[in-house]
């Protein structure tokens, strides 16, 4: 049986790294990005080519081979650069299509995020209208919002997914949960705010799952599907569930303010996910936790 060639954007980023790790035995995998890999988070069998896909040109010198599908996980997490947001997110996006669009793919998977419905009221369902509150957010909706006239009028087989916040081992250390993982394994004191809002957290292999499930799966074309756990937690509780878990750290709440364009509750309906993806998360927050505290204790 010949693979089908699958070509990852960002696949030396969290999320694509895990993706690719999956995806190698089944699949001819390649990934583009700004930078290669480290070494140690080289995969084998898998190709990297070094492209900024904000560039036309990049793109039409690098990619050279066809693909069956495509996996749009490129772009920075950034809420206040304006250019660099729109460069990567929108114009990178964009640039894509564009450049497949006569390709004959399968399929394209936009990865969206649940900063697109901004501070709209939750759980979050996929038809409601994006709101969103962040330079990031807008450069996202922009995306989609291309992405579906685009396939409008070219008839270009897209899914868009908006994933919440998906953790696990090997993330940057940046993000949250690594962040109140490591200042709890050093034993300190940190600043954090009330904690108050309530978010959804997803472990990163039911993220790369969700995402997998797209493949082969014509249902998914042309539509906009939620992926999180579908169960909401307060940032104070879960930071004392790590603190539980890690057994010492000192969070002190409430001396940080919430930033002013963060909704008080973002989570997701996951029903449609469920029933046009065959999907459900497998790991419960209590053992994603256990799991990510142990990954980053061993690299102590």
């Amino acid at each position: 049986m010949i693979k089908k060639k699958i070509l990852i954007v960002g696949g030396t980023g969290f999320l694509g790294h895990h993706l690719a790790k999956k995806c190698k035995t089944k699949y001819i995998v390649t990934s583009i990005s700004l930078n290669r890999p480290k070494r140690e988070k080289q995969l084998k069998g898998v190709k990297y080519l070094i492209a900024d896909i904000s560039k036309k040109q990049e793109l039409i010198k690098k990619i050279n081979t066809k693909f069956d599908i495509v996996v749009n996980l490129g772009g920075y997490i950034d809420h206040k650069n304006r250019n660099l947001a729109t460069k990567t997110h929108f114009n990178g996006c964009k640039n894509l299509i564009n450049f497949f669009k006569n390709k004959n793919i399968e399929l394209f998977v936009q990865i969206g995020s649940s900063t697109e419905y901004g501070k709209q009221k939750s759980p979050n369902f996929e038809n409601m209208k994006g709101n969103p509150k962040t330079i990031y957010a807008q450069s996202k909706l922009n995306a989609s919002k291309y992405l579906i006239n685009f396939s409008k009028k070219y008839n270009f087989p897209y899914v868009i997914l908006r994933l919440y916040q998906v953790y696990g081992p090997e993330q940057k250390q940046d993000r949250l949960i690594p962040m109140v993982i490591n200042s709890c394994l050093e034993n300190l004191l940190f600043r954090c705010s009330s904690g108050l809002q309530n978010k959804d957290f997803l472990y990163i292999t039911d993220a790369i799952n969700a995402i997998s499930n797209c493949f082969n799966n014509k249902k998914v074309i042309g539509n906009i599907i939620n992926i999180g756990s579908g169960q909401k937690i307060s940032i104070k509780k879960l930071i004392l569930k790590i603190v539980k878990k890690v057994g010492y750290g000192k969070p002190i709440f409430g001396v940080l303010g919430m930033r002013s364009d963060e909704p008080k509750n973002s989570y997701p309906s996951i029903k449609k996910a469920k029933k046009v993806l065959i999907w459900k998360p497998k790991i419960s927050l209590e053992k994603g936790l256990r799991m990510t505290v142990s990954y980053y204790r061993n690299k102590k």
